[in-house]
C-alpha cells in the first residue's frame, strides 16, 4: 500500500513522554498508515481501514 501523500498526526493516545509516540495518517483513500515518530523517514505500517477499526476496537478493550 502507498503512502505517498500521507499527513501524519500524533495518535491522541501517545503522551509527553519524550518522543516516544505513535503517529497515524488517515487522509488517503483505503489505507491507514502508522508509524513510530522517532523515525518518520523509516518504516510504516498500512492498514486497510475495516482492519484499522478491528485493531483500534480491540485495543480500547484492553
Amino acid at each position: 500500500m502507498d503512502l505517498t501523500g500521507a499527513r501524519w498526526r500524533k495518535s491522541s493516545k501517545s503522551g509527553n513522554n519524550g518522543g516516544d509516540c505513535v503517529e497515524v495518517a488517515d487522509n488517503l483513500a483505503g489505507v491507514i498508515g502508522v508509524r513510530d515518530s522517532k523515525d518518520p523517514a523509516g518504516p510504516a505500517l498500512a492498514f486497510d481501514p475495516a482492519a484499522w477499526t478491528r485493531f483500534v476496537a480491540m485495543a480500547k478493550r484492553r
